[in-house]
């Protein structure tokens, strides 16, 4: 072979190293260029059908991102939620995303990204509403769902507690000023705010937290790694905030992000 095409084949093998982007060397995934992720695509406003029928949510927006800054190609997997841990120790993808708390007993089996989205109870009332936090839902009607949590929250901060089968029931009653405000889960309640233009805003305050995250099989550590950075960066430079107010109304990047053990 002459110096100018071993000159040339050593150029064409730069040309095609230079398109493989370098974040994506080194990842324990299971096909070269993907990011198989499992979702359900049923649970909004994390994972749903968009009118087109294309999938769409906060975790399909957001993990699109990732992939795309980490140099793959974003790959669902429709999965129901019992199934998703087994898939995930079985090598059926790489990650999950489908709204998983972060919970001690659950780190003990996979390893959690850092936290990318908080969530928890937050308290629900008509725009203008005298109450601001949870102090102030002392001798006011409070509706929650029957037996939860947030029935308790209410009850400990002295309110009468009314009880639903159904939160689309309780905001219905708050809209017909039946009861004061509603305590219900601050992701699920920004999404109603916003598609349904209800007349409602959330206190500041959280009355409970809660921080989810994507869950890998341990092992992991160079994805893990390069998840966070994606995920740290699209925070810093605002991209996070526009892919996820469009869709709740507020951003709910944690502001102090439960860190991988891995």
């Amino acid at each position: 072979m002459t110096f100018k095409a071993i000159a040339f084949a050593v150029a064409v093998v730069a040309a095609l190293a230079a398109r493989t982007p370098a974040s994506a060397a080194g990842l324990e995934i299971l096909e070269a260029g993907k990011l198989q992720v499992a979702t359900e695509g049923t649970f909004a406003p994390f994972s749903m059908r968009a009118p087109d029928g294309t999938l769409d949510g906060l975790e399909i927006r957001v993990m699109q991102e990732v992939a795309k800054r980490i140099g793959l190609t974003y790959t669902p997997v429709l999965i129901k939620w019992d199934s998703l841990l087994v898939g995930l120790q079985a090598d059926q993808y790489d990650v999950i995303s489908a709204s998983m708390d972060i919970t001690a007993e659950r780190q003990k089996k996979v390893t959690f990204s850092n936290g990318w989205l908080e969530s928890g109870g937050r308290i629900v009332i008509p725009k203008g509403s005298a109450i601001k936090t949870a102090a102030d839902l002392k001798g006011k009607t409070v509706g929650a769902l029957v037996s939860s949590t947030f029935a308790k929250i209410g009850e400990d901060n002295g309110a009468t507690v009314k009880g639903y089968k159904a939160e689309a029931d309780a905001l219905q009653d708050l809209a017909n000023g039946n009861i004061d405000a509603v305590i219900t889960d601050a992701i699920a309640a920004g999404y109603v705010i916003k598609t349904a233009h209800m007349p409602f805003e959330v206190t500041q305050d959280y009355v409970s937290h809660i921080q989810k995250g994507f869950a890998f099989k341990k092992g992991k550590p160079e994805l893990v790694k390069a998840v966070n950075k994606a995920l740290a960066d699209m925070v810093a430079d605002g991209t996070y905030a526009k892919l996820t107010t469009d869709l709740i109304g507020f951003d709910p990047a944690p502001k102090d992000p439960i860190k991988s053990l891995e």
